[in-house]
């Protein structure tokens, strides 16, 4: 149980400080192979790539919708329980989340089909995390403020409880289609491999404290409460024998998962991308739509009823006798009884969290007769491909779900490419976590090599401390051009 504790509050505090899947600067970026990865419809430009094993696609983002660190951490005189009462349980709502998203590609490789140049096909695998923890308003309050003084009277929901978090491992192949000289579609299959997942919402119930009428207080408690686990267990097992070999038997047991050895679910993506005329293009897509059944290695804890008690109730001189065992032992008995704790290994499924994006964008600034290594992709005829056009500028929309409905985001973006081997889009994005997140994405192409590094919010980077939100991602891939 200390392990499980454990695991649960470093869940909580990795969350305070990353969040967001929101892949504003890689969206149609369409240089960078692993665009393909948010918008399988998006235009291809290369006869084919090999992602460098590990170092193709690494992502990392990190930030608070709340609290900075520098919110409660600052020398600023001001006292910390202050801070905490202020800032943290006055100042935020349940709506607050605390999440992150890391991505790490071990493999990814696409090609152009040699009987079908209109087509490009894809394939890889990718390990992903995904956590996402909910401020838990009035319990947080609960536990800073008690339930006596102001707070009789008040009902504390237990719904406030809402987080999840999970590990796998994505397989996935993907087909791209030039339709037609304005046309592009694509779809991805995508094969889910569960590492461990555990998740509690739409937890519901209340804790009430009123004025008693044989005792001083009542309390009342309504609780509809679950926590699924899968892949935990074994986790744990591993942790608490805590032998010589723990790191090994870990490093084992996550190997077996990773490739198809955990619990297994089925996905899909979608997109598309359609010139409206030869400057201005609207590109849309639909990511992670899928399910993993979690049938093995599955724990789940409920707890659920009502009571209402006003404590131990003494009649002298009778119950002297009992005060020490019987009396606590009947209420507990009691409340056990009104409000059962039980755990039952019945599987369930857990769904992905869909993301929807969209964009339009208008092209100018006409580029001239480009090389060899330009990437104009096939038919690249002025007119016909928007690759002819040196700046870009338009906006994006991001979309997706989460436990207590969507998160959206607007961007507003401007790319341009220097010559056969620079390019850089630059973007401003705002949400619920930042209102001045402007971000920089540069792609080299040197030769077959390609190299990119995506960043967001660099104003942030000023006072890291006092920043809501910050990310990077970087990658490496080899690049065959189309000859045109």
């Amino acid at each position: 149980m200390r392990v499980r504790l454990g695991l649960f509050w470093a869940v909580l505090f990795m969350g305070m400080y990353l969040h967001g899947q929101n892949k504003q600067l890689l969206y149609d970026f369409y240089e960078i192979p692993q665009s393909m990865l948010v918008n399988p419809g998006v235009k291809t430009l290369e006869k084919w790539h090999v992602g460098v094993p590990v170092l193709s696609g690494l992502a990392f983002q990190v930030g608070s919708s709340g609290v900075t660190v520098n919110d409660l951490f600052a020398n600023d005189g001001i006292d910390f329980t202050a801070k905490v009462r202020e800032r943290l349980i006055e100042g935020m709502s349940k709506r607050d989340d605390f999440s992150t998203t890391s991505q790490i590609d071990g493999f990814n490789i696409g090609f152009r089909g040699r009987n079908r140049p209109d087509d490009y096909y894809s394939f890889g695998m990718y390990g992903e995390t995904d956590i996402i923890v909910y401020w838990p308003k009035d319990l947080a309050a609960l536990a800073f403020e008690g339930n006596g003084g102001n707070n009789i009277g008040r009902s504390f929901d237990l719904g406030d409880l809402s987080l999840r978090v999970e590990m796998i491992n994505v397989a996935h192949f993907g087909v791209n289609r030039r339709i037609s000289n304005t046309l592009t579609i694509g779809a991805r299959a995508k094969i889910y491999s569960s590492i461990f997942q555990f998740q509690s919402i739409q937890n519901s119930g209340s804790f009430r404290t009123t004025q008693g009428q044989d005792n001083i207080y009542s309390t009342s408690i309504t609780a509809d409460m679950q926590l699924q686990t899968s892949g935990v267990e074994g986790i744990v097992d591993i942790l608490e024998e805590d032998t010589d070999t723990t790191q090994r038997d870990l490093a084992k047991l996550f190997m077996k998962r990773v490739p198809f050895g955990g619990n297994l679910g089925l996905g899909f993506d979608a997109g598309f991308t359609h010139q409206l005329n030869p400057q201005t293009t609207i590109t849309g897509s639909i990511v992670d739509v899928g399910f993993i059944y979690n049938s093995k290695d599955v724990k789940n804890y409920t707890v659920r009823g009502n009571a209402t008690n006003e404590g131990i109730t003494v009649f002298l001189p009778e119950d002297v006798p009992d005060l020490n065992n019987n009396l606590w032992e009947d209420l507990v008995d009691e409340l056990e009884e009104a409000i059962p704790y039980e755990e039952n290994e019945e599987g369930y499924i857990s769904f992905r969290p869909v993301k929807v994006y969209g964009a339009i964008r208008y092209n100018f600034g006409e580029g001239g007769i480009f090389d060899e290594n330009c990437g104009c992709g096939i038919n690249a005829q002025s007119g016909q491909n928007d690759a002819f056009y040196r700046n870009s500028v338009g906006g994006q929309l991001f979309m997706m779900k989460r436990p207590r409905g969507v998160q959206a985001a607007v961007t507003g973006f401007f790319q341009k490419r220097l010559g056969s081997g620079f390019s850089f889009k630059t973007t401003y994005t705002a949400d619920k976590y930042s209102l001045t997140n402007i971000g920089l994405g540069l792609n080299f192409q040197m030769g077959p090599v390609n190299f990119y590094i995506l960043g967001d919010n660099l104003l942030g980077y000023r006072n890291i401390p006092d920043s809501h939100y910050a990310s990077l991602q970087f990658g490496f891939n080899i690049i065959s051009w189309n000859d045109n």
